[in-house]
């Protein structure tokens, strides 16, 4: 199958093409055809990787990187007005195109599974992608972080199935229309876009709502995804499939093993176990895999030969991704950001490292973030033996007066937590290496760049 092109997308420009979600759409256009361009702030392997697919990466914004012959302009939600290029787009007249627009017009013609939920959204999009491709479906795919290098975030394929990470942060996820859709959980974050709970759930009711007629929604055993189901119930048209350890499951866990840094998975369906390996440890990327497992069955893959191919999954990168060992020291790297997430990782490492430490090194992502939930990301990070907390990676927000690392330090310490401050980035690497000993296990969390520091520590630790 070949889909053509959408209108006005044959010669795109992308503002800020290097992110996760903008390199995804832009390798798909350039994969179908379109000649590709735009701009981020610095050069990366992603943009390294765009170009390697015929694409056009300037670095830096200015207007003059806008081409003549730009049929659109495909902004972020973190793309700001006083952009150059955006605002050269709109002196020209040059259609402006949200992401989320431009990956709905990608799923046109194709049966499409939306993944969505307040945490395990890049996960399980990961899942299904792979695993839908091992049994050679070769599912197109968009896809919040990278599989296993730099621009694998993204795929045409030539089989029918759309597999789409859809994010709820911006309400973003409402342009689409699925055939499956996927929730995991839903609670409360973004707080910039979102004032409370009931907000959150009008907003994931809009998101089921564009279901098409007969489609599925999947919903995991997280309270607010179980509100959420109870919440469209007897919707016509609709078949709600709930996962999970209960005993009201559709498609019920039997079993979770742990089996050092993955788990052995066993799920009860139509009167059959099916049992099948998950190479990353925790209960939540346990449930993760078996919300794909139930989205596959939707769309009439054989649910044996699907609970095999999960097996070929081997993680994605910031998910609990191993860096590397030096001095009988572990590294793993995750994006975890949320006191839920970081809990969940955690939660997963102690249970695989045993009796060895476990040292983190936090980055707090957003002062909104931080400024609601500083307190229970301390909390979170009581379950580590040892913390370094770096200053607030501000992404794409200006600073609140009053809000810093602070909180999460204050908190941490209020609950007995090893909790040092460290507001010198270049200084966490020998920090670390003085912490750290043989056996140990030092994990990297934050959804900023605090990832870059996971090769630096290693690096520490062999000299």
């Amino acid at each position: 199958m070949s889909p053509t092109l959408p209108p006005a997308m044959d010669r795109p420009h992308f503002i800020g093409i290097g992110g996760a979600g903008m390199s995804g759409i832009a390798k798909i256009l350039a994969q179908r055809g379109a000649s590709v361009a735009g701009s981020d702030a610095r050069d990366s392997e992603t943009a390294q990787a765009l170009r390697a697919l015929g694409a056009t990466v300037h670095i830096g914004h200015a207007a003059e990187h806008l081409a003549p012959d730009a049929t659109c302009v495909v902004v972020s939600s973190a793309i700001r007005d006083d952009n150059p290029e955006l605002a050269a787009a709109r002196e020209r007249g040059v259609p402006v195109v949200h992401r989320s627009d431009a990956l709905a017009a990608l799923m046109v013609g194709l049966r499409p599974i939306a993944v969505a939920g307040t945490h395990g959204k890049t996960t399980t999009t990961s899942m299904l992608a792979v695993s839908l491709s091992a049994l050679g479906l070769d599912p197109s795919y968009a896809i919040g972080g990278d599989l296993d290098a730099p621009g694998s975030n993204a795929h045409h394929g030539t089989g029918e199935i759309f597999v789409a990470e859809a994010d709820e942060s911006d309400r973003s996820f409402q342009k689409y229309d699925p055939e499956v859709a996927i929730v995991l959980n839903v609670e409360l974050d973004h707080h910039a876009n979102y004032a409370s709970m009931d907000e959150i759930h009008e907003s994931f009711e809009t998101f089921v709502g564009k279901i098409v007629p007969g489609g599925t929604l999947v919903v995991g055993e997280h309270s607010g995804a179980r509100e959420l189901a109870a919440r469209v119930a007897g919707r016509e048209g609709l078949t709600v499939v709930k996962v999970g350890e209960d005993a009201d499951a559709d498609l019920r866990i039997a079993r979770i093993t742990p089996q050092g840094m993955a788990s052995e998975v066993t799920v009860c369906l139509g009167g059959r176990e099916h049992t099948f390996t998950v190479s990353v440890p925790g209960r939540h990327y346990a449930h993760n895999a078996v919300a794909a497992l139930a989205a596959g069955i939707a769309l009439d893959v054989p649910a044996e030969d699907l609970a095999k191919a999960l097996g070929t999954y081997t993680g994605v990168k910031r998910r609990l991704q191993l860096k590397g060992t030096a001095g009988g020291v572990q590294v793993i790297d995750s994006y975890a950001h949320h006191p839920t997430e970081m809990t969940a990782d955690l939660e997963a490492l102690r249970e695989a490292a045993g009796d060895r430490r476990i040292l983190v090194v936090f980055q707090p992502h957003l002062f909104s973030r931080t400024q609601e939930l500083g307190r229970e990301m301390g909390e979170a990070l009581g379950l580590a033996d040892a913390s370094v907390v770096l200053d607030i990676y501000p992404a794409r927000e200006d600073p609140i007066p009053g809000v810093t690392s602070a909180l999460i330090i204050d908190a941490a310490t209020a609950h007995g937590a090893d909790v040092t401050g460290e507001h010198d980035k270049d200084a966490v690497p020998a920090l670390v290496a003085g912490m750290a000993g043989p056996g140990d296990l030092v994990l990297t969390m934050g959804a900023g760049d605090v990832t870059d520091l996971g090769p630096r520590i290693l690096a520490r630790l062999e000299s």
